[in-house]
């Protein structure tokens, strides 16, 4: 059962590369290798997620206070499923907005159902880790911010 699941997340994974068309906006990021800097870029997804939140942006600097009550919220609500640098259940969430960007996690965040009957990156998620859908923990926009400080953090 395990060879079926695992051969059915390449198949997914190989169709979703093939298929192409997903607009990605691109970031390049300088990082030093054996004193020299060099170039990485990065493809960031511009897909938005399905849910009440139209554009969401961070401040220039991490907000250390509202990222603790992020932290409170992550171990109270998220830990079943999620860890920051490991996989559980869900996707370790560590360098999270490295690949997703933070309108769409905050629409995961705040509309799970609807996100992951409809959105097709969300929809990929789930596939990945075995259909096991992530919970509605009924999330306040407040929350939801603060935990998305928290895995920023991180």
């Amino acid at each position: 059962m395990k060879i079926i699941n695992y051969l059915l997340a390449i198949c997914i994974t190989l169709a979703m590369i093939s298929c192409g068309g997903d607009e990605k906006k691109e970031e390049k990021k300088e990082i030093k290798i054996g004193g020299k800097k060099e170039k990485t870029e990065k493809k960031i997804s511009d897909n938005q997620g399905i849910g009440p939140i139209k554009d969401f942006a961070f401040a220039a600097t991490i907000d250390k206070e509202l990222a603790t009550e992020g932290e409170g919220i992550f171990k109270a609500k998220c830990t079943a499923c999620h860890m920051p640098t490991t996989k559980l259940i869900g996707p370790a969430v560590k360098d999270i907005y490295d690949r997703r960007n933070p309108t769409w996690v905050m629409n995961l965040l705040l509309n799970p159902e609807q996100m992951l009957n409809e959105d097709p990156d969300a929809k990929a998620l789930l596939a990945a880790f075995n259909n096991v859908r992530m919970l509605d923990q009924k999330l306040t926009q407040e929350e939801a911010i603060a935990l998305s400080e928290y895995m920023r953090s991180l």
